[in-house]
């Protein structure tokens, strides 16, 4: 008996759904994190990216424990000098909530050419929009 090598010719990706109302950010990011990566395949490969797609519905609902959600800044450089702009959890949380988790997934992927290949479009946005997603084939609830 061989061993079976995946080539990257031949990858079917699924699309998750994750509802993010009342979850805790970093779990969830872990979770979704996971998905895209490939490690829940279990024909994963470390040199392939083998990551399904994933659409987070409700990502206004996301919550952080403690008094991170007072105390938590993001930053960002425009590339100008003197132009470091910072935003609190709260503030972007009312004007972007999937800017939120895209910053938390986006960090717990590997800076490589993978992680960069694992980063899929943006969700779209609010509780109606996994209602359209064609070809979702599974649903993850709380646990995964």
């Amino acid at each position: 008996m061989s061993t079976f090598v995946p080539s990257g010719k031949n990858i079917d990706r699924k699309w998750y759904v994750i509802d993010a109302s009342g979850e805790t950010l970093g779990r969830l990011a872990t979770k979704a994190a996971s998905v895209l990566s490939g490690k829940l395949n279990p024909k994963y490969v470390p040199y392939i990216d083998m990551g399904d797609h994933v659409i987070v519905i409700n990502a206004e609902k996301v919550r952080l424990t403690g008094l991170k959600s007072q105390k938590k800044v993001y930053r960002r450089y425009t590339g100008f000098p003197g132009g470091l702009r910072e935003e609190s959890f709260t503030r972007l949380l009312a004007r972007k909530p999937e800017k939120i988790l895209e910053e938390a997934i986006k960090g717990m992927l590997p800076k490589t050419k993978l992680g960069r290949l694992s980063r899929r479009p943006a969700p779209p946005r609010g509780a109606a929009a996994g209602g359209d997603a064609g070809g979702v084939n599974a649903a993850i609830s709380r646990p995964l």
